[in-house]
């Protein structure tokens, strides 16, 4: 099974350009304030535009007042809105009703520890686990999927790189694990904030692989 592909964090036509030249099916534009990554959400826009319906155009948001989340995602452009924080189901589902599509981020931790009911409530259309500090290049322990594994297909993040992607979603395939996609910002960068044409080329490729 072909996986998905999410180039994130990208700021620069050269890059956004480069993921999409790669194969990459979406590419997502940080839109909570004050990270390395972050962009405004005119600059957004003009990239999202350049990609047109090439790919999905992603918006991230970080424990952001839906008000704010849905005024930014309109203004930037992009078709899915990614809530990476402690947003609540309700907000899951004003979003949506907004006409995104929304990918819920959680740090795999916490995901196994909400329970059935809890996870349920959500009706996300993707589900993103990740480490628990997004964006720090960290991968996180694996027995927090198997121990209570989506019920859904799901996304996979945190510390993913060239070099190991295929062998974290080879392994958690192996053990089950219905993985669907990778999604990767922080391991496509020459330094911090910079993301580097030749490491989204050998993303893409691994991933694929």
């Amino acid at each position: 099974m072909s996986i998905w592909v999410k180039i994130c964090g990208l700021s620069t036509p050269t890059t956004v350009e480069a993921a999409v030249r790669a194969g990459a099916d979406a590419v997502g534009f940080v839109l909570a304030p004050g990270g390395p990554r972050t962009v405004d959400a005119q600059t957004a826009r003009d990239l999202a535009a350049s990609v047109g319906d090439r790919v999905e155009t992603v918006g991230v948001f970080r424990d952001q007042p839906t008000e704010e989340v849905l005024e930014l995602a309109r203004t930037a452009g992009v078709s899915t809105v990614q809530l990476h924080g402690s947003e609540s189901p309700a907000d899951v589902a004003a979003v949506r009703a907004a006409g995104f599509r929304v990918i819920r981020a959680v740090d795999a931790a916490a995901h196994a520890d909400e329970g059935d009911e809890r996870r349920a409530a959500f009706r996300e259309d993707a589900l993103l686990l990740d480490a628990a500090v997004p964006g720090a290049g960290a991968v996180f322990d694996v027995a927090h999927v198997l121990a209570a594994p989506p019920r859904g297909d799901w996304l996979l993040a945190g510390g993913l790189t060239p070099a190991n992607v295929a062998g974290r979603v080879a392994a958690l395939r192996a053990a089950g694990a219905r993985v669907v996609g990778v999604d990767v910002s922080s391991g496509v960068e020459s330094s911090r904030g910079v993301k580097s044409v030749e490491l989204i080329d050998a993303f893409v490729a691994a991933a694929r692989r």
